[in-house]
């Protein structure tokens, strides 16, 4: 018999339109484990995606797709993230972070028991390998600034705004 699954370690991606523009999903041994926006900081590089196949993402892109008609609102997706386990932990409380709200760097920190590490927590959230699906835009500065998002402040600002119920005009306009 032989087996069909995807070797632990075997990468491929898929790219979906999105009012953010184009999304690159990848997945590593048939599960997600990174998305990926045009222009993002620490994108990895394209030769790192594997293969484009869309098979793995069905469940990803009916998700996605429902979120950014505002008929999802939480996410539940089998996730690779890998990280450090200090990583792990913010991404754990940014999936936490219910939708439409926010919190700051400092309040993470405080939850992950660690009052002194908005830093960290920041640094973290930036190395966040699933945006949107894992919510770093939800996170804001200390006075509910829009501070520090790997995609872009103006993605940030449209997904929290879509978040809020004022649909995509912002995003739209630019992307």
């Amino acid at each position: 018999m032989t087996s069909t699954a995807a070797p632990p370690t075997a990468r491929c991606h898929t790219v979906l339109d999105s009012p953010c523009g184009p999304l690159t999903l990848v997945a590593t041994g048939g599960v997600l484990s990174g998305l990926y926006m045009e222009g993002q900081r620490h994108r990895p590089a394209e030769e790192t995606f594997g293969p484009r196949d869309d098979r793995p993402f069905g469940e990803a892109a009916d998700q996605l797709a429902a979120y950014f008609d505002s008929t999802c609102t939480t996410f539940d997706l089998e996730l690779r993230l890998d990280g450090t386990p200090f990583q792990r932990s913010v991404w754990e409380r940014l999936r936490a972070i219910p939708y439409g709200e926010t919190r700051t760097y400092g309040q993470l920190a405080e939850d992950l028991g660690s009052p002194g590490a908005s830093r960290a927590v920041g640094l973290a959230n930036g190395r966040n390998p699933v945006g949107i699906i894992v919510p770093c835009h939800r996170v804001v500065g200390a006075s509910g600034s829009l501070t520090g998002y790997g995609g872009g402040i103006d993605r940030k600002r449209a997904l929290l705004a879509h978040e809020r119920g004022e649909g995509y005009t912002t995003a739209a306009a630019l992307f």
